[in-house]
């Protein structure tokens, strides 16, 4: 039977080689993973019930709104000027908003000229998981409240985030937010009918697979049942598809520290019995740790692969501390690339005058030089005055052109953020964290399914600036070498 063409957006893109044949297991994480939510639902849910959180503290939320376009993930909170930043791969600032009012170019360099977003540094604070929408709206809409006068006039903006964060735990841990899902799940919840099979998929080839997440119990039970079990064939239930699930588990600290873990005697009336030792295959636990993981399985470091949303709690954490192989859930890639698609035939208009302007900008240059010789050498030959003036024109001319083009690609995905993994005509800060740390990425779990779990999943050569000189020279390069930059290339 011939494969369907796999759709661009759907694919798998890979940062380093991944040989799924050497992979004996794979760790999935749930939300925004496994179980794929409605975004802007779920967040416009959790901003309403964070701004409960803060009306009960005597914080103003009246004008609160929920803008589901006025934010992205892979922005930084720059606590320091109550600003949200976006920022390119080398930390420089391409785009800043203070509180709801985005900053003018001028605005931007003078705040951030001899800056740069460390996120080693306790004044930024990075989002990189969808969960950070509501986050970032909530903490812009109070930054314009402190500035207003209408909170405590003791506070900071540090103080801000800290209070933000605070209202949207406190909706999570006391459980109305997921209550709230829970009882409309057809409103949240989004099933993708080519997951199970994808799962079956990798259990017939051998592979353990393992669900570690930190949502409880009885969510975690009542969401999978839902997202999997009608999509199940021959009356089984997600439970079929895992050896081991593990919930509460204390991400990022499961990876890195000892923790007590609790077998669930059971699961109806969610009865717990401390557990010492590997896991039992077959059964669901409460915490646990990473450690444990590689005992019971038998395996440890390359041939695990864990899979989830998070860049840090999920991806960066497991590489980090047991170098096991890393996937990254990037729902918005599908749209990202739709929009680059669409695109094209502008972004091809647009690097032709660039190329032009280029062009233009060395002649002008050269130019200058020839006439400082010139005054130097008190000579007046040629007129290189009027040459100045008639490239200037055309530059500027030029730039009357590119202006809407370059606006229109900056603006992709976002009108005031532009594409997740785009800073300009650099990669984001968003888009380097993903390189380093996730071995692969793609938009959804089940884009495994097409490249079967036997698959071999190369890296692309990467590119270098001087490479386009290269290839203008038409020096011929033989594409059938595969470049492997970090050694993961195994049999």
């Amino acid at each position: 039977m011939s494969a369907l063409p796999v759709p661009p957006e759907r694919g798998i893109f890979c940062n380093r080689t991944l040989n799924l044949r050497s992979i004996q297991a794979i760790g999935y994480d749930m939300d925004y993973t496994l179980v794929h939510y409605r975004t802007e639902e779920w967040e416009r849910e959790a901003f309403e019930h964070a701004a409960r959180n803060l009306a009960d503290r005597g914080v103003p939320t009246e004008e609160l709104r929920f803008d589901p376009g006025a934010t992205i993930q892979g922005l930084a909170f720059d606590l320091e000027l109550g600003n949200l930043v976006k920022a390119s791969r080398f930390g420089y600032v391409v785009r800043a908003q203070h509180g709801t009012r985005l900053l003018g170019f001028g605005e931007t360099r003078d705040a951030y000229q001899g800056t740069f977003v460390d996120l080693s540094e306790d004044r930024f604070e990075f989002t990189n998981t969808l969960f950070s929408l509501s986050q970032e709206s909530l903490f812009a809409q109070l930054v314009d409240l402190l500035d207003e006068g209408r909170l405590h006039a003791s506070m900071g903006y540090q103080a801000v985030f800290e209070l933000v964060t605070w209202a949207l735990d406190e909706s999570h841990t006391k459980g109305d937010l997921k209550a709230r899902i829970l009882a409309d799940p057809d409103r949240f919840i989004e099933r993708d009918p080519d997951l199970p099979p994808a799962l079956a998929d990798q259990r017939a080839a051998g592979k353990k697979l393992l669900l570690i997440t930190n949502s409880e119990w009885p969510y975690t039970r009542a969401v999978m049942s839902y997202a999997f079990d009608p999509l199940m064939a021959d009356g089984q239930t997600w439970r079929d598809l895992f050896d081991v699930v593990i919930c509460s588990a204390a991400k990022p600290h499961f990876f890195s520290l000892p923790s007590p873990a609790y077998c669930i005697e059971d699961e109806d009336e969610y009865l717990l019995r401390p557990h010492v030792g590997p896991f039992t295959m077959g059964c669901a636990y409460v915490g646990g740790n990473a450690m444990a993981v590689e005992s019971t399985l038998g395996v440890a470091g390359g041939e695990l692969l864990y899979v989830g949303d998070h860049l840090f709690g999920d991806v960066h954490v497991s590489k980090a501390t047991l170098r096991w192989r890393t996937a990254l859930i990037l729902r918005e890639i599908e749209a990202e690339i739709a929009a680059a698609s669409a695109f094209r035939e502008d972004e091809a208009r647009l690097e032709e005058l660039m190329t032009r302007k280029a062009g233009l900008e060395a002649e002008l240059a050269r130019t200058r030089l020839e006439r400082a010789h010139q005054e130097q050498d008190d000579r007046s030959d040629g007129d290189t005055g009027g040459r100045i003036e008639t490239l200037n024109r055309e530059l500027a001319d030029l730039d009357t052109e590119i202006g809407p083009l370059a606006h229109a690609a900056s603006t992709q995905m976002n009108e005031t953020w532009g594409p997740l993994l785009r800073a300009g005509i650099d990669k984001s800060l968003f888009a380097r964290q993903v390189e380093r740390h996730a071995d692969v990425y793609t938009s959804r779990v089940s884009n495994f399914g097409p490249v079967t779990p036997y698959g071999y999943l190369r890296a692309p050569r990467s590119n270098l600036p001087h490479d386009a000189i290269v290839r203008s020279m038409s020096v011929p390069l033989d594409d059938t070498v595969t470049y492997d930059r970090t050694g993961h290339d195994d049999d």
